[in-house]
């Protein structure tokens, strides 16, 4: 993604955080919590409900488990996160705002980050 394309959705989401009145530390606060919460849960079913693998297990797992599917099945993969410090280029069809008028919208009187 371009600067320009980049600053625009920066002052989008500025301007709209202001509107709702989120700061900063509530957008950090709330991404630990489903980050902690992310990482506790071991097992997914195609219908989302997950189990952490502590305590009984819940009837889902128990009802698959008995119709024969592994638990393995239902482990949660963790992606592996690599550090890159090159940005990923965004083809302009695959970005959400291009064309848009997110697009070409200055700051306007937005504090830079």
């Amino acid at each position: 993604m371009d600067e320009r394309k980049r600053e625009s959705i920066v002052a989008y989401l500025r301007r709209r955080m202001t509107e709702f009145g989120t700061r900063p530390e509530d957008i950090a606060v709330s991404m630990a919590a489903d980050t902690e919460r992310l990482r506790a849960i071991r097992y997914r079913d195609a219908f989302g409900h997950t189990w952490d693998g502590r305590g009984a297990s819940p009837q889902w797992i128990i009802q698959a488990t008995s119709a024969g599917q592994s638990l393995e099945h239902f482990v949660v993969e963790r992606p592996q996160v690599e550090a890159s410090d090159k940005l990923t280029r965004v083809k302009r069809c695959d970005d959400p705002f291009a064309g848009t008028r997110l697009a070409s919208i200055k700051s306007e009187g937005v504090e830079a980050a």
